[in-house]
């Protein structure tokens, strides 16, 4: 990450499988990393340049608090079985706006990319998906759609399956698509992809298929 030390990042979902480890790339990298969290006894790290929040997404003074000069907000807050996610994108895109913050960076599912075999609807909605429910899913859709509308510069990372697994730094990527013949990436994977769009307008307003 040469050439852009002292990055003030804001990640959401910072105790989560995904959240935790891009909270950790960034901290290697001497970043000033704030966390909300409902929940600062989950946040086992001791850094410096780590500031814990404790706060509620849902709430949009604590998104305001927790946001007050940021460079980047990182989003790997999951469904959980709830609507958190699609709730707290307005709030979030509203204290974006008002602090004119631009850059967003998400950790969605690889259910709303493009389906292959039928090119105008996502996969959660095609026959490529094999999941029962499509819950989750639509939650990530929510939030795909409320990103579109908005004026930020937005990039939504979508993995396949994610099993905990090694960090292996090898993964293909692919605009709008899952590669093809893709099943899985790792947590560790996902997050060091996730991380790096920090530095990388690549995928500026599209979503990306990750797998290896």
């Amino acid at each position: 990450m040469e050439g852009i030390r002292n990055m003030k990042i804001l990640v959401l979902g910072a105790t989560g499988r995904v959240g935790s480890q891009i909270t950790a790339y960034a901290l290697k990298d001497q970043h000033s990393v704030t966390v909300l969290v409902r929940h600062p006894e989950k946040c086992q790290v001791l850094d410096e340049n780590l500031t814990i929040i404790q706060g509620d997404v849902l709430n949009q003074e604590d998104i305001m608090r927790a946001i007050r000069g940021a460079d980047v907000v990182i989003s790997a807050l999951n469904t959980d079985g709830t609507n958190t996610l699609s709730e707290s994108m307005p709030l979030i895109i509203e204290a974006m706006r008002e602090e004119g913050i631009n850059r967003i960076i998400t950790v969605g599912t690889a259910g709303i990319l493009q389906s292959r075999l039928s090119p105008s609807i996502l996969r959660y909605q095609s026959s490529e998906s094999r999941r029962k429910s499509t819950r989750a899913a639509e939650e990530h859709h929510r939030v795909y759609s409320l990103l579109q509308e908005s004026t930020l510069e937005w990039t939504i990372v979508c993995p396949t399956y994610l099993p905990d697994g090694e960090h292996l730094g090898v993964y293909r990527v692919e605009r709008d698509v899952l590669p093809e013949g893709g099943t899985e990436i790792s947590v560790s994977d996902t997050a060091e992809f996730t991380y790096k769009q920090v530095k990388d307008d690549s995928y500026i307003k599209t979503r990306v298929g990750i797998c290896y």
